[in-house]
């Protein structure tokens, strides 16, 4: 029987990106988005395979979410309010949304028989490092901001061990590269977007370290993860990236300058920032034999090219950002 699995925001940045692999690996998928930020063509390569079902509601929606569940052997919940800023602006509906949702949404699944349940978590959970180590998935967390506190409480949910289902969270690395439901708001998109649009670059605390990872090569980290036997994955915590793929701001910086030679860098000095800290892949790397396929001078080089084409008129326009 062809494997069934629901994505809760499978719409989104990450999300169109993973519907896209999941079906093209032979999985019928159902998305379940409340298109947070308005109508957005990110689904419409999906539309017409008939492995692809779309229900527009938000995950607190009860009904919804009970429907939503039925028949599925999985389900992928990226659904949240993503990020620091977003987080801030409306703390209520982030803790509803990224606590209270997953939840009801463990709930439902175990009801409906859902055999796996991959929750989508961050590296930030980590927050300020006090050495020059690698944060591994054993390392303390210290969430200094509201969007990681929602994700580290919504890890004790899904990780408690009268979990019914195999339920597994990935820490994913600092997202970016190119999406269907594109977004600017991310560094590395957003320092390429700024300098090739011949825009001044202002950097924050350039000496700090963060991780990331290509938005497809998080797809794939997802994928393998459903692909895998569920005592592989069953009650662990992945972070997922690559620890080559540490980067200061300041590193970021250097590639593009390479590209844009002549482009304006203004660095703000910081000498605190909450969140600094380099991660290490090792346990993902080595469980699935996972390396990232795209660098982040891939993906500048990727966003360039977008900016370049035309295809992109306005990419300061609230529909790239969260």
């Amino acid at each position: 029987m062809q494997e069934s699995v629901l994505v809760t925001g499978g719409a989104g940045y990450v999300g169109s990106v993973v519907v896209a692999e999941l079906l093209s690996r032979g999985y019928r998928v159902r998305v379940l988005d409340a298109l947070l930020h308005g109508s957005t063509p990110s689904l419409l390569q999906s539309w017409g395979n008939p492995h692809f079902e779309f229900i527009h509601a938000d995950v607190r929606d009860s009904t919804a979410r009970a429907a939503a569940v039925q028949g599925v052997n999985a389900v992928v919940h990226l659904a949240a309010i993503v990020g620091d800023p977003a987080c801030t602006r409306e703390p209520e509906l982030a803790s509803e949304v990224n606590l209270n949702g997953t939840k009801a949404l463990l709930a439902d699944a175990e009801h409906a028989g859902v055999e796996r349940f991959v929750f989508a978590s961050t590296c930030s959970n980590y927050g300020r490092m006090s050495n020059n180590g690698f944060a591994d998935e054993s390392f303390e967390l210290a969430p200094v901001s509201l969007y990681a506190e929602t994700k580290v409480a919504a890890e004790e949910e899904v990780l408690s061990p009268s979990r019914a289902l195999a339920a597994t969270c990935l820490r994913f690395a600092t997202v970016f590269g190119t999406s269907p439901r594109m977004r600017f708001d991310l560094t590395v998109n957003e320092f390429t977007r700024d300098l090739a649009v011949g825009e001044e670059l202002v950097v924050f605390g350039e000496q700090f370290w963060r991780p990331y990872v290509h938005v497809r090569d998080a797809a794939r980290g997802i994928a393998e993860v459903l692909g895998a036997p569920t005592t592989h994955v069953a009650g662990e915590v992945f972070n997922v990236g690559d620890t080559r793929e540490n980067y200061r701001k300041l590193d970021i910086v250097s590639f593009l300058r390479e590209r844009f030679p002549n482009g304006k860098v203004e660095f703000v000095q910081r000498d605190e920032d909450p969140r600094d800290y380099r991660v290490s892949f090792d346990k993902f790397g080595g469980r699935f034999n996972f390396a990232a396929e795209r660098s982040v001078s891939d993906g500048i080089d990727e966003v360039i090219g977008l900016l370049a084409s035309g295809l992109v008129p306005d990419p300061f326009a609230p529909a790239y950002r969260n």
